[in-house]
């Protein structure tokens, strides 16, 4: 009988152990939560007295690190400028990151990434090789902080000189409404969030343009930056999520404009030009940013119905929006569309769509419809509020989008601790989530017979 080496097993069970990808992405977001948490239950943290409660602090960090918006507390009002400076840096990291920061600290500190950092960047930033993702690391700081200084340097202008700001305050609105939009967080320093400047075109454009640009995903952005003139070298990834943008947002902006032209509670008052930059701006935030410059809770329902469907939807992926993705909808629309026409294959732009791809968008879509409805479902039963505003919660969290009618300070711990986890698992993806979760990866080596049910 042989028997194994003491070093021969040690290094078995360290092998057995070493979290997989997605679990290390997992326990990268709940590190940061947590010591976010920690920071924001400081008295220092809070204005007035005592410290803020843990569920205060737990929902604004998850919040924050998910780059959502959600908000139970007066984000300018109830934390100091200590607690706002940790949602700003929650609100970069979350928009990095956690694998992404952590490849960047390792690239500045050693210079080089291990084949570990690789594989887990890789894993976060939805890379399809390892060969550039040093490469698209550096390309996700740049490209943040480029648009971040752009933004910057025309909202500080307009703050410094078209309100009674000193050059300091002026500065810190600028930046901390700089990164939240880029990075599609929603957090506002104003107590009325955006809604004093509903017509002023210096602070909703910009604003707007960094949350588009945010919201298509750096693999585009990257892609763009290298071939903007050269569109015959454009992905499949950078053509879906282009045109699915562009019409998802003039979709949007129509949709809402029309129905809340006459509401004299949201667009009634406005002049025309300001009401369709209102309805424009709305319809960029459901790209999951959550800046609102109308009041949401006086919306119509059917508005409401609309931007359910376009929070749900969301963004580009590898980027800092939420959502089920737009190339999740757009693949499924294909298939759709293709099932219709009686193709034998799903084609886009002139390639053939795998059979993966198929299997991976009816995936995220039935989960995420699950953990929408199951949410819904729970916070219904522990509430009164109406069923449209419950599911306008759910999916703005699940979205990581942030827009709220007015009822999330309101509702039970339990039922916040519930948008808590959707907005955790909107953040990492259903997929990620899920796969993390798993115990262990399954590897089958055979194949059932095959059989057809009916459809339909």
């Amino acid at each position: 009988m042989t028997r194994t080496p003491l070093a021969s097993t040690s290094a078995g069970r360290r092998t057995r152990w070493r979290l997989h990808p997605a679990q290390a992405v997992l326990g990268g977001f709940l590190l940061v939560i947590v010591l976010g948490t920690v920071l924001l239950s400081l008295p220092i943290a809070k204005t007035g007295p005592g410290g803020a409660t843990l569920i205060e602090a737990l929902f604004t960090a998850v919040s924050a690190a998910c780059v959502t918006g959600h908000v139970i507390v007066d984000t300018p009002t109830f934390w100091s400028p200590f607690g706002q400076v940790v949602i700003l840096v929650l609100i970069q990291i979350g928009g990095f990151g956690v694998m992404t920061f952590a490849s960047v600290i390792g690239l500045a500190v050693m210079r080089r990434l291990s084949l570990r950092s690789t594989l887990l960047a890789a894993t976060e930033v939805k890379s399809v090789g390892l060969d550039d993702v040093k490469g698209l690391v550096r390309g996700v700081v740049g490209i943040s902080l480029t648009v971040e200084a752009v933004v910057f340097v025309l909202l500080f202008a307009r703050f410094a000189t078209g309100f009674e700001h000193t050059v300091g305050e002026a500065a810190w609105l600028a930046l901390f409404h700089a990164v939240s939009s880029f990075n599609n967080a929603g957090f506002a320093l104003f107590s009325d969030n955006l809604m004093s400047f509903v017509a002023d075109p210096f602070i909703c454009l910009p604003i707007a343009a960094a949350v588009i640009v945010g919201g298509l995903g750096f693999p585009v952005i990257m892609q763009l930056r290298k071939h903007a003139r050269s569109p015959l070298r454009w992905t499949m990834n950078t053509r879906i999520v282009l045109a699915a943008t562009v019409a998802l947002l003039l979709a949007g902006t129509a949709y809402i404009t029309a129905i809340e032209w006459n509401n004299p509670a949201t667009l009634g008052p406005l002049e025309w030009p300001a009401k369709l930059l209102a309805g424009f701006f709305q319809s960029v935030q459901t790209r999951t940013a959550g800046f609102n410059s109308i009041d949401i809770g006086a919306l119509d329902e059917a508005t409401l119905i609309g931007m359910d469907a376009l929070m749900f939807i969301g963004g580009g992926p590898a980027g800092t929006a939420g959502g089920i993705k737009v190339t999740t909808f757009a693949v499924l629309f294909f298939i759709l569309l293709a099932e219709i026409r009686g193709d034998g294959a799903v084609n886009v732009f002139g390639k053939r769509l795998s059979r993966a791809v198929h299997r991976q968008a009816l995936t995220v879509a039935l989960l995420s419809v699950a953990v929408v409805m199951s949410a819904t479902t729970a916070i219904m039963l522990m509430t009164e509020f109406s069923l449209d505003r419950v599911l306008f919660e759910v999916v703005s969290a699940f979205g990581t989008v942030g827009l709220s009618t007015g009822i999330t300070a309101d509702l039970p711990v339990a039922a916040q601790v519930i948008l808590i986890l959707l907005m955790f698992i909107g953040r990492l993806g259903p997929i990620t989530f899920a796969s993390a979760l798993a115990l262990r990866e399954r590897r089958v080596l055979y194949e059932l017979p095959k059989e057809r049910p009916i459809i339909g």
